[in-house]
């Protein structure tokens, strides 16, 4: 045994000659390792926060310009959109009021309110033979193609659940055949408010994007 080796001491411990052992504890891995993720991580939060503040400070605008750029814009009309076919009113529309039901003097009480309410009247009876006893609904607005566009909508405000059917007449009178669960006219109130809804339609909702 060496004379420099303390007493007790042996083995790997040995000083031999000019070589002396180590005595350095072992390195604690672990500890490097979770100081690396420490890093990284708090590196990350830095970087996350660093851009929510631009994203607030800036990027909010950039953010809606890009939204509005997608966004698609349309298309500039060449001419000013075409107001709405002017309605006829109720004095220029001539009613046929018939009557298909088995309640007598029907026609001619319908015919009496709705001649009240400004529209003029033509003929007043019971229905043809191809109707009578044979609308099973409210009623039935009858007329040239022409009266589509303008006569049975006004004429449709008096009358709920009226079904519209065109024939080959080439006059302007419409017929009103009146059906078997016929009750009564709408009232004058709600007429008035259909009609007027009628006037002034509602603008189309524009998309949003």
């Amino acid at each position: 045994m060496s004379m420099l080796t303390p007493p007790g001491m042996g083995g790997k411990y040995r000083i031999k000659g000019d070589a002396y052992p180590r005595m350095r504890r072992p390195r604690k891995r672990g500890r490097l390792v979770l100081a690396l993720v420490g890093a990284v991580v708090a590196l990350g939060l830095i970087g996350w926060g660093t851009v929510q503040l631009i994203d607030v400070f800036g990027g909010g605008k950039a953010k809606a310009a890009a939204h509005k750029k997608d966004c698609p814009t349309p298309a500039a009309s060449a001419s000013p959109a075409a107001a709405p076919q002017a309605l006829p009113k109720p004095g220029q529309i001539t009613v046929n009021v018939y009557n298909a039901t088995p309640r007598g003097g029907l026609a001619k009480s319908v015919a009496d309110e709705l001649k009240k309410r400004g529209f003029a009247i033509g003929k007043v009876g019971n229905a043809p033979e191809e109707y009578d006893k044979k609308v099973p609904g409210n009623g039935v607005l009858l007329g040239a193609p022409t009266a589509t566009r303008g006569s049975f909508s006004v004429l449709g405000t008096q009358l709920k659940g009226a079904a519209q059917k065109t024939d080959t007449r080439d006059t302007q009178d419409v017929d009103l055949i009146i059906g078997t669960t016929f009750g009564a006219l709408n009232t004058p109130k709600d007429a008035n408010a259909a009609l007027a809804a009628l006037a002034r339609p509602a603008p189309a909702p524009s998309g949003k994007c």
